[in-house]
């Protein structure tokens, strides 16, 4: 009898850990019972069959320490955007005695925004989706011109397990004795190693988690109330929860992140056409491998591709670029300057491995001169989402320019909607929200339009000092609400009208809201 676990013949079909795996039609027969059939109908072309396991098991990427232009350029972009993040929390802004001083502070307690000069109010989280709008349509255009450049430089997964990776080789030493350290036993040289590294992981992945909350309250308060055990809870939490995740993703899943939870490599293939620049082999010219001598010895036998595996060697996420683009690849172009010093050294063009469009691929194979990337660059997919990206950038700018720092809005009472005085004059009331969105006290001007021998007066306002218009005090920063009373001579008709709110100060800013009157014959 077969054991179910080895793999049998039965004409075209192979029966695996009873399985029944073939390409001709098959009856659910040939599989025991309660195992299904892998089968095809007779109309389908063959199929290839998946394996049972749907998930590789990773290997350790120890990916090697590599110069280069682009991999300077990734020195740049790593500095530029930990600097931004760990410094940006102790700039200091002038925005006057009552305002925060913070340059950029995500303020939820008092419900602002703010980044340098500009302050964001949350009836304006317009201007937050314009940004992120913005974005959205700069990670397209990117993606559409330059493939997955911003997986490969500016993503923070990248940028901090490309921090952790000099960590590694910090501590560790280079590609080769990262991997002789991890294939040997546990000991006490071992464990101190990792002990060692693991807790500069540790500090950098807490900092990270530390500098986030200073975005959230004035840096220099939080960061003393932190470490005096005076700060919110949520502080603590927060902290916890980003150094755990970023000791976890940079540290170790690393490019497990990139290939298998990241949605972007799924989406950018929507992005990408036979016009975007990516990272690529150039088989025609690579083709066929050999090895140095052979090549020295059939100059015309071989491509220029040596097989010498350096481009494998330094991938952030271990891939071989010479199978074509993949999943994997995050265009960090690291490839190409080992492909380029590996040429250098044997006297042959750079290039092998470039930044190049399948287009251009094609042209190059044939014999022509590739297209200046300028030409590649300027054409009009990448124009228009350009021209999109920046026409929205512009309408922020204008709104931001033209917005005004007054607001007011009116909500009239409804229960009751009119009220019979004693001398039989009528009287509404109304609750009115004075918005000053400077960072200072304002005086401002109420005033009433379009009622004729309408009198108003406040809660803060003696009916006696009724007036058509009044003057409030806003503090700086402030919606002050303001219970009004508009009161006017008998057999008055129901109507419409306005109120009016003007800043008594320079900028003579005004907002205007219509409103209705109600008297006793607009009653059904």
């Amino acid at each position: 009898m077969n054991n179910p676990e080895e793999p049998t013949t039965t004409d075209e079909t192979v029966i695996e850990k009873g399985i029944a795996k073939t390409n001709t039609p098959v009856s659910s027969a040939v599989a025991e019972p309660e195992a299904a059939t892998r089968r095809h109908e007779p109309h389908e072309p063959p199929r290839q069959h998946l394996a049972e396991e749907f998930f590789e098991k990773s290997e350790t990427v120890h990916n090697k320490r590599i110069d280069g232009p682009f991999r300077r350029f990734k020195w740049l972009i790593m500095l530029v955007t930990l600097g931004i993040y760990y410094i940006t929390p102790w700039l200091r802004w002038d925005r006057g005695p009552y305002a925060p001083d913070q340059a950029v502070l995500v303020d939820i307690a008092n419900r602002r925004f703010y980044m340098f000069s500009i302050e964001i109010w949350p009836h304006e989280f317009y201007f937050v989706a314009g940004l992120l709008i913005m974005a959205g349509i700069g990670l397209f255009l990117v993606t559409s011109a330059v493939g997955r450049a911003w997986c490969g430089y500016a993503c923070p997964q990248t940028v901090w397990t490309d921090l952790y990776q000099h960590i590694d080789r910090l501590v560790d030493g280079d590609r080769n004795a990262r991997i002789r350290l991890d294939k040997a036993p546990w000991g006490p040289a071992k464990i101190a190693r990792r002990g060692f590294k693991w807790s500069i992981y540790l500090i950098i992945a807490f900092v990270t988690g530390g500098a986030w909350i200073l975005y959230f309250a004035d840096a220099p308060t939080l960061f003393r109330d932190f470490f005096a055990l005076e700060a919110a809870p949520i502080a603590y939490v927060t902290v916890a929860v980003l150094t755990l995740t970023t000791f976890a993703l940079g540290g170790f899943m690393r490019e497990q992140v990139c290939i298998y939870m990241c949605p972007w490599p799924r989406i950018q293939t929507a992005m990408l056409d036979e016009k975007s620049l990516i990272v690529t082999y150039k088989d025609w010219r690579g083709e066929p491998r050999g090895s140095l001598k052979k090549a020295k010895k059939e100059p015309e036998a071989v491509g220029d591709c040596i097989d010498c595996m350096q481009c494998v060697a330094v991938c952030p996420t271990g891939i071989d670029i010479r199978e074509g683009p993949q999943i994997g690849c995050i265009t960090c172009a690291l490839c190409i300057d080992a492909c380029d010093k590996v040429m250098a050294d044997i006297d042959r063009p750079r290039g092998l491995i470039d930044y190049a469009t399948l287009e251009d691929c094609e042209s190059e194979a044939a014999g022509n001169e590739p297209k200046p990337i300028w030409r590649t660059l300027l054409r009009p997919r990448t124009l228009i989402y350009f021209s999109v990206w920046g026409a929205t950038g512009l309408a922020m700018l204008f709104a931001l320019g033209v917005r005004s720092h007054t607001e007011l809005s009116v909500s009239p009472d409804r229960n009751p909607p009119f009220m019979l005085m004693s001398d039989g004059s009528i009287r509404n009331s109304f609750t009115l929200k004075l918005r000053n969105m400077e960072s200072r006290p304002r005086e401002m001007e109420i005033a009433i339009e379009g009622l004729p021998g309408a009198l108003m007066w406040t809660d803060t306002i003696r009916r006696a000092d009724a007036a058509p218009a009044q003057n409030v005090t806003v503090g700086p920063d402030q919606t002050a609400t303001v219970r009004a009373y508009v009161i006017v001579p008998p057999q008055t008709p129901a109507g419409d009208f306005a109120f009016t709110l003007t800043s008594l100060d320079a900028q003579r800013e005004t907002d205007r809201v219509e409103t209705g009157f109600t008297a006793p014959g607009d009653q059904p």
